[in-house]
């Protein structure tokens, strides 16, 4: 992050670094392991209270259709998403703005989870569609061939407000996640030594994301029903049974007992923890090569 004597780099500097901190998330992990978030997502919408679980879910994606489909929906969705979330958390826009109306001088630590809460509020008004696209690709009983023909049908049948489908579930999911995420970071790095290298300060870097990250998880996990809103058929006056996140969460419970909650929490915390260690690395890493090139008075 900045500090105060720095000029702030300009929007297109961090946007990019977002960007390019989000793919490089995806590639790290996706291709050394299963695919966790399309596991994760079946699992979400396994509405039985006996689940395949992790392996099975895993075994039978690979075998009817292989990996290729888990990929491209992340992909798809990650840049715009990290660099929206990273340049209006990471950057300090909302990290200023609430010190100049409290007074603080430097970010405290109820300041940073807030500042993560309303980065991951502004995050969610843009993911939605891309998040809506990837739960209606990954859900087994699609019949779609790739994005652009979730884009459509859903346009087709439900005008453009369809896309948004699912808002304020997902609004839900990307507070919490992002409250944990930025609070954690502030935390950890409060507690750990100096970084007096520049490996020490990779570390320190990667250590504070991924504690962040599984805070995070662990948060918005029981956001589990923001993938069964949005994969559900749209019916004329007909309200859906999971339609509102707090209300649909209850039924979950009582339906399916808590455990029902956190489905695919450990497929998702093996992909968001580390991967917020890596998403936090890059970026800074990205942020300090765009300091060096531009020079004072950014370094």
């Amino acid at each position: 992050m900045a500090s105060a004597e720095k000029k702030p780099l300009p929007f297109v500097a961090n946007f990019a670094a977002g960007a390019i901190a989000g793919i490089s998330e995806i590639l790290t992990f996706y291709p050394l392991g299963p695919p966790p978030v399309q596991v994760k997502t079946r699992m979400q919408l396994d509405t039985g209270k006996t689940s395949p679980g992790l392996v099975g879910s895993f075994r039978s994606i690979v075998r009817e259709e292989g990996c290729g489909p888990c990929l491209v929906p992340p992909l798809l969705l990650e840049a715009p998403k990290r660099a929206v979330k990273l340049h209006v958390a990471a950057n300090d826009f909302w990290g200023k703005t609430f010190m100049a109306y409290s007074g603080e001088s430097k970010m405290t630590q109820n300041l940073s989870i807030i500042t993560g809460c309303t980065a991951g509020a502004t995050e969610s008004f843009v993911v939605v569609p891309f998040e809506l696209v990837k739960i209606k690709l990954q859900d087994k009983t699609s019949t779609f061939p790739g994005p652009m023909a979730v884009l459509r049908h859903i346009v087709r049948n439900d005008g453009l407000l369809g896309l948004y489908a699912g808002m304020e579930s997902t609004f839900w999911r990307h507070v919490w996640w992002n409250g944990g995420y930025f609070g954690c970071i502030f935390q950890v790095r409060a507690m750990l030594p100096r970084a007096d290298t520049p490996q020490a300060t990779l570390f320190n870097n990667f250590l504070a994301g991924m504690v962040g990250g599984f805070a995070g998880t662990l948060l918005n996990t029981p956001c589990v029903v923001k993938s069964r809103i949005q994969s559900a058929p749209r019916v004329p006056g007909v309200v859906p049974k999971y339609n509102w996140t707090y209300p649909s969460l209850a039924i979950i419970f009582r339906e399916e007992g808590a455990r029902a909650l956190y489905k695919g929490f450990v497929p998702k915390v093996l992909r968001l923890a580390p991967g917020g260690g890596v998403l936090l690395l890059v970026v800074e890493g990205v942020l300090g090569m765009f300091r060096q090139a531009l020079g004072p008075p950014y370094i």
